[in-house]
């Protein structure tokens, strides 16, 4: 199964918001890297290299990248976990 996005930047150069169709969360979802999260496009998304935490309300998720990571690198890891979710 996949979901797809829509990808928008953000004021933030280290926030990036996915954007879906349908709902992805029931509720709200904060968490960071080492988390316990039992959501699992929320723990998914967390085990990317270089996502340092994320925001997820519904149908839309923000990811916040690591000071070093470069959103060139990340884009297509975070895409695959969209498309293999």
């Amino acid at each position: 199964m996949s979901i797809d996005v829509r990808t928008d930047v953000t004021p933030n150069p280290n926030a990036m918001k996915f954007t879906a169709a349908k709902k992805m969360f029931d509720g709200r979802v904060i968490a960071k890297k080492g988390d316990q999260v039992s959501h699992p496009l929320a723990s998914k998304l967390l085990a990317v290299d270089g996502v340092d935490n994320i925001f997820g309300y519904e149908d839309f998720v923000t990811v916040n990248k690591t000071f070093d990571a470069d959103w060139e690198d990340l884009l297509p890891k975070i895409e695959e976990v969209f498309n293999n979710i």
